[in-house]
């Protein structure tokens, strides 16, 4: 037995998370998208992962340049997460970005910035999981931005 998509959806809503936009340099350029699905998985070595859908431009720029970084949102960006959650217009117009080791987009203003290489890819479902070896870590002050029942959420002091 299967649980339908609908109570699925309705259940993982319920589960707050962190607002990342991660990006890549790919054949195309400069791509990059909100991503909520983020993840540490060690610390020895450092990896993490992060699950893009298959079909977009910042999956290709992945699975191309083996390279990405995942910025971590403050909560004063939500719209900078609105977007490259959209997929209207270039999301990148305008805005000022690093570059680091990876090539890839350094977004200002975040919170974290981690860089990483391509360690490993899993497809499953409508998504491929990246696993990626962090060669560089960046912090700054500020509160993250979190994401729960369809909206953004602040840490209360």
């Amino acid at each position: 037995m299967s649980v339908d998509t609908d109570s699925f959806k309705a259940a993982m809503r319920r589960w707050a998370s962190g607002v990342t936009v991660v990006t890549a340099k790919g054949d195309a350029g400069d791509a990059g998208m909100t991503v909520s699905a983020f993840s540490s998985v060690s610390a020895e070595p450092p990896l993490v992962v992060v699950c893009l859908h298959a079909s977009t431009r910042t999956h290709a720029a992945v699975e191309a340049s083996e390279r990405f970084v995942v910025n971590l949102l403050s909560s004063e960006q939500e719209a900078l997460s609105d977007r490259f959650a959209s997929s209207k217009g270039d999301r990148f117009e305008g805005l000022v970005v690093g570059r680091g080791q990876t090539g890839a987009a350094l977004l200002e203003g975040t919170i974290a910035r981690l860089e990483c290489e391509l360690v490993s890819a899993h497809r499953e479902g409508t998504h491929t999981l990246f696993v990626g070896r962090v060669l560089e870590a960046t912090t700054a002050p500020g509160e993250p931005l979190l994401y729960a029942e369809g909206g953004y959420r602040r840490l209360a002091p």
